[in-house]
């Protein structure tokens, strides 16, 4: 089995963007908020589940509706766990499923609460993307239609990059991209050279 290799890092810090790259190095990158919200969509369970939780006005015309979840959930921390509760286990199988399909040295798992959520713990490195918080909020109010509050709520629910840079194995200060990509490249460099001497 390929070495899983977590990839984590705060809103804004460019996490999605480092996975792009080691895509474009030939390595598979799962990206968890992605399949999340695949499986939530798809899987017939975990809809269930959800409506049995949330009502029916989670789904329309059988597609998740995010506003009115988003709504329920980030307004109520209980809501918001009780919804964490079903999915994430979901995308924990869902992600077994596909390592075991996938013949590359290692595999990126791209997640940006993988400290918080217990996820690091299955990885055998953990990557960690960092950048100043004035930096990560303005690339996200560039990015997206979110309100300075609203971003920095979602903030304040990821661990800080002081917390979480003592439990990485690589650390990226994402700022200049030029840079970003010499760093990935070594760290790749690195991981496939002890996947080799694993024998994977």
């Amino acid at each position: 089995m390929p070495r899983i290799i977590g990839l984590t890092g705060g809103i804004g810090s460019g996490k999605s963007k480092v996975a792009l790259r080691f895509s474009a190095l030939g390595i598979p990158c799962y990206i968890a908020d992605d399949r999340a919200k695949d499986l939530m969509n798809t899987s017939a369970d975990l809809k269930e589940a959800i409506c049995k939780l949330f009502g029916s006005e989670s789904y329309s015309g059988g597609v998740l509706n995010r506003p009115y979840i988003a709504n329920v959930v980030f307004k109520d921390a209980t809501a918001l766990a009780q919804l964490n509760a079903l999915v994430h286990p979901a995308v924990a199988q869902d992600f077994i499923e596909w390592v075991a399909k996938q013949e590359a040295p290692y595999v990126i798992k791209e997640a940006a609460i993988l400290f918080e959520n217990g996820g690091s713990k299955l990885c055998d490195s953990i990557i960690l993307i960092t950048a100043p918080e004035a930096v990560r909020l303005k690339r996200v109010l560039a990015r997206d239609n979110s309100s300075v509050q609203e971003i920095e709520d979602r903030m304040s629910k990821q661990w800080s990059d002081e917390r979480k840079i003592p439990l990485a194995d690589y650390h990226i200060e994402n700022m200049e991209w030029n840079d970003t990509i010499l760093k990935i490249d070594a760290i790749h460099q690195e991981l496939i050279q002890i996947s080799l001497s694993k024998g994977n």
